[in-house]
């Protein structure tokens, strides 16, 4: 379906697939745009991208990379929420403004990535689908301070694998960290988990940003508890594919796939 949205602008579905999209991932890249919305060229994305910002319903501002150069960003203008219908979340960034550090973009754009591996990559198990995936704005539950990066489902032939995810960029304490497996084990045993998204178990995936990060969290949470919690690198999910056997236990070196465990 097509339609004028007001400013001269014919709106397409890919266009509304991709501010709804938006209302989840908060903020995205041209990559991730192509990814989420199924542009073949960069051309034609970043044409589509930039006609969307001046019709209005994306704000684009810029962040500079280590090479000096700048990259586009977008997120969802309340015009393009208004338009599709949903929240207008995401962060509050001037029109064309130039970010010199942002830690919430960078972390984003690092669940971003994740997110589109597991909704919009194949999964290489056969029988196995994607059923949702989920974000957070608030605590999972009154009186525990724990807001995810993220949860998902995916179906496999013999269960359900419901998993909430985690990515770590190094800048938390192993107090912080600790307090967060801690918040995580007591989701785990309160029953409200099993109430709210109607599984009986969760896992934590954990992808960080190098191998020296996941021995410092595997350490911190193997004091505390064997269970629940998987660890990887982002390096890695790249390298040999985010259902491929690089996840590893709080206790053991073993490196594991996902579905096979299940």
């Amino acid at each position: 379906m097509t339609g004028n949205n007001g400013t001269g602008m014919i709106v397409q579905d890919r266009d509304r697939h991709l501010l709804r999209e938006l209302a989840v991932m908060r903020v995205i890249d041209r990559e991730q745009a192509k990814r989420v919305a199924g542009f073949g060229s960069t051309t034609r994305a970043n044409c589509r991208l930039l006609a969307m910002s001046r019709a209005g319903l994306l704000r684009r501002f810029f962040m500079g990379t280590a090479l000096g150069a700048r990259k586009a960003l977008y997120g969802l203008s309340p015009e393009g929420a208004k338009l599709v219908g949903v929240a207008c979340r995401g962060p509050r960034r001037r029109q064309g403004e130039t970010l010199v550090a942002d830690f919430f973009m960078t972390h984003q754009l690092w669940v971003n990535d994740l997110y589109c591996t597991v909704k919009y990559a194949p999964i290489p198990c056969p029988g196995t689908r994607f059923i949702r995936w989920l974000a957070f704005h608030e605590p999972l539950e009154p009186g525990l301070p724990l807001i995810p990066d993220g949860y998902f489902e995916v179906a496999p032939p013999r269960r359900i694998l419901a998993a909430f995810v985690e990515v770590d960029l190094g800048h938390e304490s192993r107090a912080v960290w600790r307090a967060k497996v801690q918040a995580y084990l007591r989701h785990a045993v309160s029953g409200t988990f099993a109430e709210r998204f109607g599984q009986v178990q969760f896992r934590t995936l954990v992808v960080a940003d190098s191998e020296r990060r996941i021995v410092s969290l595997r350490a911190a949470t193997a004091a505390l508890t064997e269970k629940i919690f998987w660890f990887t690198t982002f390096d890695a999910v790249h390298r040999e594919g985010f259902w491929s056997p690089i996840w590893q236990r709080p206790k053991n070196d073993a490196h594991l796939p996902l579905i096979e465990a299940l």
